[in-house]
């Protein structure tokens, strides 16, 4: 084990002795590693140094992530992450050069899959998201810290778009000329979760906000173990996070596709999603929620396309590219599944209207 490592390890409170630790995952914000325990039968470990770049408010965060957890457990021992004190008996430790560090237990038996391969997966995924936010709907006390402000809220997003736009440092807005178009025939519709929250017509939640499949861990009988990355679980709307995941879920093609006419829906994946998802919320959500689930559908690619977009013009500041105008070809894939939802968007609602039935 790297001195450095050894010494950030040695400040958790670990049972017997924690053996090299290697890099763990393919997650882009933390840096994450496996700690082995050589004691027969001991838990290995999961320790990470936390981005504060992206999450500047590290004791919130942890604090959030504490009470989610806490409460998750109370719900007949359900399996979750599991925090490791410091000796201190903290949740982080931040060490001499300033990193912040947590540490879990290692859930063992289980894994996770950057893209669903079966419906029966899609359906323990919609099974495993929808517990958790109905587990989530009676989190006693204050409502948990914004881990990142704005972090789904589209009127920001388009004001941050409109500023980089004024000022195209990079002068790339005339090679995206049709894409700005998209967005501006959009915006005015996509803020509609916004003001159907302010109006009182949609409650706010406790959300996961970053529904990707694969933080779904699933065990080897595929059956949803747990819920994963906790980072931004804080206040938002059901639609967000029912959204993220179908964004994820039924494209045909990678996020990042450049040949268009490669992506569409799979469907059967949307129905089973749906399905798992709303068996586990049928009971709490309201029916003005339940409503709001497939425009979720639209406004999450509307998100993720124009959050690219922005960056791509605003010269790459954010996300990592791997070529020039990657940035602009992960922008027009979104605005491409965008288009195709909203070719289906009949039939995705019929999809919930049958799902709902059955719960």
């Amino acid at each position: 084990m790297l001195p450095h490592l050894s010494a950030v390890v040695g400040q958790f409170r670990t049972g017997g002795t924690c053996l090299a630790a290697v890099p763990h995952g393919t997650g882009h914000i933390h840096d994450t590693f496996r700690v082995p325990n050589a004691r027969p039968g001991g838990p290995d470990y999961l320790l990470q140094r936390i981005n504060h770049r992206v999450f500047a408010r590290v004791p919130e965060l942890m604090d959030n992530i504490r009470r989610v957890t806490e409460h998750l457990r109370h719900h007949a021992g359900r399996l979750t992450l599991t925090l490791v004190p410091t000796r201190e008996g903290k949740n982080y430790y931040q060490d001499d050069g300033g990193s912040y560090w947590r540490m879990y237990l290692f859930i063992a038996g289980a894994r996770s899959y950057d893209l669903a391969q079966t419906t029966g997966q899609a359906y323990q995924g919609g099974r495993a998201f929808g517990q958790f936010g109905a587990w989530l709907a009676d989190l006693p006390g204050a409502p948990l810290v914004e881990t990142i402000p704005d972090f789904h809220n589209v009127e920001t997003r388009l004001g941050a778009f409109r500023e980089v736009l004024k000022t195209d440092p990079l002068g790339r807005a005339g090679e995206v000329a049709r894409e700005i178009d998209f967005v501006e025939a959009r915006a005015a519709e996509m803020p509609t979760l916004l003001r159907l929250g302010r109006a009182g017509t949609i409650p706010l939640r406790t959300t996961h906000n970053d529904t990707k499949f694969n933080n779904v861990l699933l065990d080897a009988e595929g059956q949803a173990r747990c819920v994963v990355d906790l980072d931004t679980v804080m206040p938002g709307y059901v639609g967000y996070d029912f959204g993220d995941s179908i964004r994820t879920l039924v494209n045909t093609a990678a996020e990042d596709e450049a040949d268009l006419g490669k992506i569409g829906l799979h469907l059967p994946f949307f129905e089973a999603y749906a399905r798992g998802f709303l068996e586990e919320t049928a009971h709490f959500l309201t029916p003005a929620e339940r409503n709001t689930l497939a425009f979720g559908c639209r406004l999450l690619p509307f998100l993720m396309g124009l959050r690219f977009l922005t960056d791509h013009l605003g010269g790459d500041l954010y996300y990592k590219i791997h070529f020039e105008g990657h940035n602009r070809q992960r922008a027009r894939a979104q605005f491409r599944l965008l288009e195709c939802l909203e070719a289906q968007y009949s039939t995705l609602q019929i999809l919930l209207d049958q799902a709902a039935g059955k719960s």
